[in-house]
């Protein structure tokens, strides 16, 4: 992933401001190292003040203006999207902020973050029911699997181990394992992180 190629998005949005009043201490494209230093490792303002050299409260500045930025843009929807294969997957990511996140089954407050991949009909994890996805079959009470269910079974996991993979490169980058972001932190860094990805995948 090129450092200037997201420098030039952040910028073509808007990240370099008016120009006007006092100019920041570090050039436009190592605030958004500081960025993507900060989503990739985790790491508190005070531990990227000095591996930049500026005070925890400018890195706090840096983050919270041009994290909005690195969002992944919205895209209109493809007009063959009925005729193509969407994965989607769930994830849970722990979020400390009690408005976004809610008690989950991994004993942390976390936010469930979906992921769509571009893959040919829709499909989803068995926690997606009766929402006009392709799901796995599942056993009922005092029903077995029918003939060839679990081959379909079998296959569905194959084709959606994809999004497993996509979700699992996506937490490479820490900040998706421990949000400390409050509001809509959490949805730019995700947002940032697929950017960041996506990027990385075509370079």
């Amino acid at each position: 992933m090129s450092v200037g190629a997201v420098a030039r998005r952040v910028r073509d949005r808007g990240g370099n401001g008016t120009l006007r009043g006092r100019p920041w201490c570090l050039p436009l494209a190592e605030r958004v190292l500081v960025v993507a230093v900060y989503y990739r490792t985790n790491l508190t303002m005070r531990q990227l003040g000095p591996l930049f050299g500026i005070p925890s409260s400018t890195v706090c500045r840096v983050i919270q203006g041009l994290g909005p930025l690195l969002a992944l843009e919205p895209v209109s929807r493809p007009g063959d999207a009925a005729d193509r294969l969407w994965i989607v997957d769930g994830t849970l990511v722990p979020d400390r902020d009690r408005k976004v996140g809610s008690s989950s089954c991994n004993y942390r407050f976390s936010a469930n973050v979906q992921v769509i991949v571009d893959a040919d009909t829709v499909l989803a994890d068995g926690a997606c029911l009766n929402c006009g996805m392709v799901t796995p079959h599942r056993r009922r009470p005092r029903r077995e699997l029918l003939p060839g269910e679990g081959n379909d079974n079998a296959a569905h996991r194959k084709v959606r181990a994809r999004a497993e993979h996509v979700i699992g490169r996506m937490k490479n980058y820490k900040i998706l394992r421990d949000c400390r972001q409050h509001g809509d932190g959490l949805h730019h860094a995700v947002q940032a992180v697929a950017y960041m990805h996506n990027l990385a995948l075509a370079s």
